[in-house]
C-alpha cells in the first residue's frame, strides 16, 4: 500500500499530508483538535480575534489535542500582539497570508515554531523561500474565501514546485477529495490545504443552511468576484456561491461597488449580535440570524465533489484513504 508520508510530514510531525485550511471564523478549537487528532494539520484563524480571545481558543485546542496543530494570520493586519501570544503558547506552526513574510521570519524560528506562508503566484513563492519560509503553501485560482491565487492549481502546482524545490509545497484551491490530493502529490506537492472541505464538518462554524447549499452546488456555481467587501483593502476577489445579492446586483446592471441596490440593507446579525450589511464579506456561521442566502457562501470550486457533512476526522480518513487507493491503482498500471 502507498504512503503518504512526504517531507511536509515528517517537518510537521504529522502523519497525513493534510492541512485543515484555517477558513476565518469558521474554524474552531473543536475543529482544530479533531483534524489534528486524526493525523492531518489542524489550523486556527486569529486574525479577526481579540488577542484575549486568541490566546483562548489555543489553550482550548490544546486542551482537546496532544497533537500538532497550527495558527493563521493575514499580515493584512498587524499580526505583532497575535504571533507573540502564539508563540508565547507554543503553538509549533505558524501560518503567513496575504504579505510579506520576511520581517517575521526570525521570530518565529527564534521560538522554534515553523513558518508556513501562503502565496499566489510563483515569484511570490521564490519571494517567500528565499525570506526563510518552511513550507509554502501556492493558492490556484478554484480557491475559496479571499483568492489571491490567479492561475489554475493544476498550472501553478508544478512549476512552484519546481522554482522553490527542497522547500515543501502544499496546494490549496479546487481540492475536494482524497483524488485531489492523490493528483497533487503526483505533481510533485508534500501536501494539500483544504478549506471547503472543512466547512462541511459538523464541528465548524458554518450554518446548517449555508453547508446544504454547499452539499448541493457544484463547481459552476461558484463566483468570483469583489463584490463583496469588508475591512479587507478595497477590490480584493473572493469566491462565493452565486446568492440573492449578487442576483440584484446583475440585475441592477453591476454598478460599480458602493452602489449596488439594497447598499447598507441590514441582512442579519452575526453571534455576538453585530449587524451584517448587504455586499460585506461576513458569511454565516452556526448562529447567525437574517437572510442567510444574501451573505456571501465562500465555496471553492471543489465543492461539487463534496455531497455531506461529516465530522472532521471521518474527513481526514476518507480523503487519505481514498488518496492511498487511487495511488495504488496508478501504481498498478506502472
Amino acid at each position: 500500500m502507498t504512503s503518504l508520508a512526504t517531507d511536509f510530514t515528517s517537518l510537521a510531525n504529522i502523519d497525513l499530508p493534510i492541512v485543515q485550511a484555517p477558513i476565518g471564523s469558521a474554524t474552531t478549537p473543536q475543529l482544530a483538535a479533531a483534524v489534528s487528532n486524526a493525523g492531518a494539520l489542524g489550523m486556527l484563524s486569529l486574525t479577526w480575534r481579540s488577542p484575549s480571545e486568541a490566546r483562548e481558543v489555543i489553550r482550548q485546542t490544546r486542551e482537546l489535542t496532544d497533537r500538532p496543530f497550527g495558527i493563521n494570520l493575514v499580515l493584512h493586519w498587524d499580526p505583532v500582539e497575535r504571533l507573540a501570544i502564539a508563540l508565547e503558547e507554543g503553538v509549533p506552526i505558524i501560518s503567513l497570508s496575504w504579505g510579506d513574510p520576511g520581517p517575521w521570519v526570525e521570530q518565529i524560528h527564534a521560538a522554534g515554531a515553523l513558518l508556513v506562508h501562503m502565496v499566489g503566484s510563483t515569484a511570490g513563492a521564490i519571494g517567500a523561500k528565499h525570506a526563510g519560509a518552511d513550507a509554502i503553501v501556492v493558492q490556484g485560482y478554484e480557491a475559496s474565501g479571499h483568492v489571491e491565487g490567479q492561475t489554475s492549481i493544476m498550472a501553478i502546482l508544478p512549476e512552484v514546485v519546481d522554482a522553490v524545490g527542497p522547500t515543501p509545497v502544499l496546494a490549496a484551491g479546487g481540492i475536494g477529495d482524497g483524488r485531489g490530493l492523490a493528483a497533487a502529490l503526483c505533481l510533485g506537492a508534500s501536501g494539500v490545504w483544504m478549506g471547503t472541505r472543512f466547512l462541511l464538518t459538523e464541528e465548524a462554524d458554518a450554518h446548517p443552511e449555508y453547508q446544504g447549499w454547499m452539499v448541493e452546488a457544484g463547481a459552476g456555481d461558484t463566483i468570483h468576484t469583489t463584490l463583496f467587501r469588508g475591512g479587507w483593502p478595497p477590490n480584493t476577489p473572493l469566491r462565493t456561491l452565486h446568492n440573492r445579492s449578487l442576483q440584484l446586483w446583475e440585475e441592477a446592471g453591476r454598478p460599480e461597488p458602493g452602489r449596488g441596490p439594497g447598499e447598507g440593507d441590514v441582512l442579519g446579525h452575526t453571534s455576538k449580535g453585530a449587524p451584517i450589511m448587504r455586499y460585506h464579506d461576513d458569511f454565516p456561521g452556526a448562529r447567525t440570524t437574517g437572510d442567510l442566502e444574501s451573505m456571501v457562501l465562500y465555496a471553492g470550486q471543489s465543492v461539487g465533489v463534496m455531497h455531506e457533512v461529516l465530522p472532521a476526522a471521518a474527513v481526514v480518513q476518507s480523503v487519505a484513504q481514498q488518496a492511498t487507493e487511487s495511488l495504488d491503482r496508478l501504481g498498478s498500471h506502472g
